[in-house]
């Protein structure tokens, strides 16, 4: 019998190195730019993003932060929206649903209150005066929140999406973004999670079938091509 399909490979190879076969040498088509994007930013606060304060944070490239900034300054420059999502709950953690009922600790997702200190941005993110800014509750950053009547109101068709986890937030955001409709975009060098493996195996997972996995600097040249 002639299989077309295929068996399930374990090759030995680690989750970065098919990752970057696939980059240099991808066999389908890119969804490409359109004529319009927006920049999300997800989950970009403290309790992600603060090593030295949380033990919930992460870090992947050191200058995730900067180039999250780069992106975003230059979308602002070319008359493009920048959005910023993050997450947190009520005081008693009731609008966190079956989500938040595996742990209790200090730690837990349920327990990042609102104006907390774990809720905080970044200290290091930087703010236009008309970005859109809201709290999310669920991984997407679309689920159940403003932004795809947002982005229609403002006739976007390519969403680029930052910030963490790669293997939570930011890939149910690109799948979301796709699923709406959009062209979606996913700059490496912007996206952080807790460890290679689920980092690179999303990322590899995106490029295949969701998202165009880009080098960042491929995102700033199209961008700083549209300065006004």
């Amino acid at each position: 019998m002639t299989l077309l399909g295929t068996k399930m490979v374990s090759d030995g190879r680690t989750a970065r190195e098919i990752f970057e076969e696939i980059q240099a040498k991808p066999e389908r088509a890119k969804f490409g730019f359109g004529e319009k994007l927006a920049i999300v930013n997800v989950d970009v606060q403290q309790a992600y993003t603060c090593l030295d304060k949380f033990k919930t944070a992460y870090e992947t490239d050191p200058r995730q932060i900067e180039y999250i900034n780069t992106i975003s300054r230059l979308a602002r420059g070319a008359g493009m929206p920048v959005i910023w999502s993050r997450v947190a709950y009520a005081e008693d953690g009731s609008d966190c649903g079956v989500w938040g009922t595996r742990t209790n600790t200090p730690d837990s997702l349920q327990n990042i209150k609102y104006d907390s200190e774990r809720h905080a941005y970044d200290p290091r993110c930087e703010f236009g005066e008309n970005d859109y800014h809201y709290t999310k509750r669920m991984p997407s950053a679309f689920f159940e929140t403003p932004l795809n009547s947002y982005l229609r109101w403002h006739k976007v068709d390519t969403v680029v999406v930052t910030g963490g986890s790669t293997s939570g937030c930011v890939r149910a955001t690109a799948v979301d973004s796709l699923s709406y409709g959009f062209r979606t975009i996913v700059p490496v060098e912007t996206t952080a999670d807790k460890h290679e493996s689920y980092h690179f195996a999303n990322l590899t997972d995106l490029l295949i079938k969701y998202a165009d996995v880009e080098p960042v600097q491929t995102v700033i040249d199209w961008l700083e091509a549209r300065q006004k």
